[in-house]
């Protein structure tokens, strides 16, 4: 029985095109800034619970027309990051901010350890079961499975604007869907694109270290500068802009 989720509340889990016959898995950790109704608003003004530090603007955007164009599955998370960073080892101390860039979290402070688990439970839990489950699935079958990441970033954070219009994230360990996808972009428009910046992979992070590099998934990590994908016009060229890079690494690995 649920302790967070109200029965007439969504599931976390957003799961599209099962039958997709692509090797393309998409994944959105940030999706939505949706707030269980039982948490009230976590002691934020509305316009902080819409800015990033809820949620990757633009991502689920991209990421759904993304995987229309491929042919691709679709796993994503609707919860804010603010209620529990899907993104995060279950130990870290982002795990449930109670604060992020330079906005206090009050309704994250003193968090018991029943209200920790219950976001756990209901929701971090729910999301990479779905995504292991379906990974299991595509091993027994013999499937290829190639780990794509999608996310967004803020262009100016903490006063510091940061240039680029997109980062390619990937772990040293792995490289092979990186360097052609980075190749690709540097050759096919006049962008500002990032290796392993604004961020990069690492023990920090919970979906391409859990799901991918142990079960060595060629994988990447979009990050794409939100004001440009904001609208859903935008949403949908970087995503045909994504799987034209996409197809095209593919078809490094398997030549």
């Amino acid at each position: 029985m649920n302790t967070l989720l109200a029965a007439d509340e969504p599931h976390p889990v957003i799961h599209e095109r099962p039958q997709a016959a692509s090797p393309f898995l998409i994944t959105c950790d940030h999706a939505g800034h949706r707030l269980p109704r039982q948490l009230g608003d976590l002691g934020l003004a509305a316009s902080d619970r819409q800015r990033h530090i809820a949620w990757d603007i633009g991502a689920l955007g991209v990421a759904t027309e993304l995987a229309r164009l491929l042919d691709a599955e679709l796993v994503a998370q609707r919860y804010s990051r603010l209620v529990i960073d899907c993104n995060r080892p279950v130990d870290s101390k982002d795990l449930c901010a109670t604060r992020s860039e330079a906005t206090e979290v009050p309704g994250n402070h003193a968090l018991s350890d029943a209200a920790r688990e219950a976001r756990l439970t209901e929701i971090y839990q729910p999301y990479h079961d779905t995504l292991r489950a379906l990974l299991d699935a595509r091993a027994a079958q013999g499937r290829d499975t190639v780990y794509v990441a999608v996310h967004s970033f803020t262009p100016v954070y903490l006063g510091r604007a940061r240039p680029w219009h997109i980062g390619v994230l990937s772990d040293d360990s792995d490289r092979r869907l990186a360097t052609p996808l980075l190749e690709f972009l540097r050759t096919h428009g006049d962008f500002c694109v990032g290796d392993n910046e604004p961020y990069r992979i690492d023990d920090k992070d919970q979906g391409i270290p859990v799901h991918a590099l142990s079960r060595n998934l060629p994988n990447v990590l979009f990050e794409i500068r939100q004001d440009l994908i904001a609208r859903d016009d935008a949403q949908r060229v970087w995503a045909q802009r994504l799987a034209a890079c996409l197809k095209h690494a593919r078809g490094v690995l398997n030549n």
